[in-house]
């Protein structure tokens, strides 16, 4: 684990391998770099795998109150600025593909290619008005449990109801490291985000990938990113939930891996 600071905050992160830039950027709910711990095993082989803990998550510094999203796009820019990775490509994965996407929307140049895995165009870009409240209502709310209650509130839409017991627990610990003021800081940023303005704009290499069974992300939502974004490619992953990158981490890494071997090339 290293550490950095960009604009006063303390951004933790995990770094392996060398090659083509990989900057990869977990999900919220109390997800940080460890849930990438499958990816930065199997494609440091091929790549710089870098995995950032974003402020408000895992061993990084919580944001001001003030920070939206535009904020964390540009505190993603100068991150990947201050470690030197030129062009890096993107994978993002739930909030972390909306945070790829506010990159993209304020810094255009830096991605090679986005990867956006159980991706939103934001929220309130990609559910109905009610919905959006709804879960924003639910976190705020939320956020006064205990991190066990935290864990248990959220784990079962997380995965497939097929997912064996082990997967259950990682993701349970891995939720239970939830900040409360860092997540109502993401909540606040990035809950009202609406990137419909952005997709048709998107002109560097996209891959999507989503699990069938996902209950956050539905396919609904998949399908509509894919008609948004030109020349986007679409993959659906059976029997998997919301956080593919875990529960069927061959699968998914195998699809990342053709995928950018394909826009090195």
């Amino acid at each position: 684990m290293e550490q950095i600071e960009i604009a006063g905050l303390r951004i933790a992160y995990e770094r392996a391998g060398d090659g083509p830039p990989l900057v990869l950027l977990h999900g919220g709910f109390g997800f940080d770099s460890r849930s990438w711990r499958r990816q930065l095993d199997d494609l440091s082989d091929e790549f710089t795998v870098v995995a950032w803990d974003m402020p408000g998550g895992g061993r990084s510094s919580d944001p001001p109150e003030t920070f939206r999203a535009s904020d964390f796009a540009d505190c993603l820019a100068a991150f990947i600025g201050a470690l030197g990775l030129q062009r890096p490509h993107l994978l993002g994965l739930s909030f972390g593909s909306a945070l790829a996407l506010e990159l993209y929307r304020q810094h255009p140049a830096i991605p090679r290619s986005l990867i956006l895995a159980s991706a939103y165009a934001g929220w309130a870009g990609s559910l109905p008005e009610e919905a959006v409240e709804a879960r924003k209502q639910h976190v705020m709310r939320a956020l006064d449990l205990s991190p066990a209650q935290w864990a248990s509130e959220w784990s079962p839409s997380m995965l497939s109801p097929s997912a064996p017991a082990e997967l259950v627990n990682e993701v349970e610990a891995s939720l239970s490291a939830f900040h409360p003021a860092g997540q109502r800081v993401i909540v606040r940023a990035f809950g009202d985000q609406d990137l419909r303005d952005v997709l048709p704009r998107v002109a560097v290499p996209t891959l999507l990938l989503y699990g069938d069974k996902d209950v956050r992300s539905p396919l609904p939502v998949a399908e509509d990113l894919h008609a948004r974004i030109p020349e986007s490619r679409l993959v659906i992953m059976p029997g998997v939930g919301h956080v593919s990158n875990i529960e069927a981490p061959e699968r998914f890494n195998a699809e990342v891996c053709g995928f950018l071997r394909s826009v090195e090339q």
